[in-house]
C-alpha cells in the first residue's frame, strides 16, 4: 500500500503504509494547476495495478492512469458541482456556470474510470446514473476513535460547537439563539474569516459565548465532558442539506445528544436513532427552543446520549463499512 501526499513533510513508513510527500504546493490556483501532475509523475512511478483518490483536482490524471491499464477509483466525499455555488472566494456571478461545467468534467470522468466511492447514500446515487460500478461507503468513525463516553462536569447548562466556525455553518444563529437560553455556547474552532469573528463577537448573544479558540484532542474532550449537547445547525446550502458531518457521529460516539438543522437525512437518522432533535437552522428563536428543552430536561438528555453512542458501536463506525471497500477491491482486481 503506498500513500501519495503533498504536506511537504517527507516520505515515511507509516506500518504497512509507504508514504510519498511530493512537496507543498503554493496557493490554491498552484494547487489545482500543479500538484495534480507532480502526483501523476509519482503515480506513475509505483506503476500500481490500482489507484484510489479523493481530491477533485486530481480527476484529470485519473483517465492517464486508466489508459495506461490501472484500475482506477474516485472516492468522492462531497457534492462538488452544489458546493461550488456556496464558495465565498468564487464571485457570484461565476459560480452557476462553473458548477455546471465542472459536474459535466466529473461526469465525463466518471463514465470511464473503474469504479465511483460515494462517501453518502446521497452522493452515491448521483454517480450510480453515470457509472453503474459505484457504492456507498460512508466515513463513520474508526473503532480507535471512538472513545470512552465523556464523564459529566460542569454546571449543567452549556452546549458545545466544534470545528471550522464560519457563517454557512450557523455561526450567527447559534450566537442569537443563545439570548433565549439560559446557558452557555462554548465555541471551539478557528473562525473562517476575520470578518466572521467581528461580527459574532458584536452580537448580543456572544456574552454568553465561551470561545476557546483552536484546541487540541484532549481539550476537545474537556469541552465535550462540560456541554450537554453538541450541536450542528449547518445552512441549508446545496452541499450541507445531504451530508454526513463527522462531527454530528463524534458528539454521538462521547454520549452527547445532538441538535441539528432539520434536514431531512439528519432528522432521519436523529428520530432512527433517538440521539437528538432536529431545527430550522435560520431560526434563531427555534435553536433556542430546542437548547433550553434540552437543557430542562437533564435525564432525558442523558439517555439521548446513551442512544447516540449504542448507535455508533453498533452500526455507525468505519469496521462495517471497509468490508464494501475490501469487497470493491476484490472485484476490481479479480
Amino acid at each position: 500500500m503506498h500513500y501519495i501526499v503533498a504536506d511537504g513533510l517527507g516520505d515515511e513508513r507509516v506500518g504497512e503504509v509507504q508514504v510519498h510527500d511530493i512537496g507543498v504546493a503554493g496557493g490554491r490556483f498552484q494547487r489545482m494547476l500543479l500538484r495534480p501532475w507532480r502526483m501523476l509523475a509519482a503515480a506513475h512511478r509505483l506503476d500500481a495495478r490500482l489507484y484510489h483518490f479523493h481530491d477533485p483536482e486530481l480527476l484529470l490524471i485519473a483517465l492517464f492512469l486508466r489508459r495506461g491499464g490501472a484500475k482506477v477509483v474516485y472516492d468522492t466525499h462531497e457534492d462538488v458541482p452544489r458546493s461550488l455555488l456556496s464558495r465565498d472566494w468564487i464571485p457570484q456571478w461565476i459560480r452557476p456556470g462553473l458548477s455546471a461545467v465542472f459536474e459535466w468534467f466529473e461526469n465525463a470522468v466518471a463514465r470511464r474510470v473503474s469504479a465511483v466511492v460515494g462517501a453518502t447514500p446521497h452522493i452515491a446515487a448521483r454517480f450510480r446514473r453515470v457509472n453503474p460500478k459505484t457504492v456507498a461507503i460512508n466515513n463513520y468513525p474508526m473503532h480507535h476513535e471512538i472513545e470512552e463516553a465523556v464523564q459529566r462536569t460542569g454546571d449543567g447548562r452549556s452546549v458545545c460547537y466544534l470545528g471550522g466556525i464560519g457563517r454557512i455553518r450557523g455561526v450567527e444563529e447559534m450566537v442569537r439563539a443563545m439570548e433565549h437560553v439560559n446557558g452557555r455556547l462554548i465555541l471551539a474552532g478557528p473562525f473562517e474569516s476575520e470578518q466572521t469573528a467581528q461580527a459574532a463577537s458584536q452580537l448580543p448573544g456572544w456574552s454568553k459565548v465561551d470561545y476557546r479558540g483552536k484546541v487540541s484532542r484532549a481539550a476537545v474532550r474537556e469541552i465535550m465532558a462540560e456541554s450537554r449537547a453538541g450541536l450542528i445547525f449547518f445552512h441549508p446550502e446545496p452541499n450541507h442539506v445531504d451530508a454526513q458531518p463527522n462531527k454530528m457521529f463524534e458528539y454521538m460516539s462521547a454520549g452527547l445528544p445532538v441538535l441539528a438543522s432539520d434536514f431531512p437525512l439528519w432528522r432521519e437518522l436523529l428520530q432512527d436513532t433517538g440521539a437528538g432533535w432536529v431545527a430550522d437552522p435560520m431560526d434563531a428563536r427555534a435553536i433556542a427552543a430546542v437548547i433550553n428543552r434540552l437543557l430542562d430536561d437533564p435525564v432525558g438528555g442523558v439517555a439521548m446520549g446513551q442512544r447516540g453512542r449504542e448507535s455508533v458501536l453498533s452500526r455507525y463506525q468505519w469496521a462495517f463499512e471497509e468490508q464494501v471497500l475490501f469487497k470493491l477491491y476484490e472485484e476490481l482486481l479479480a
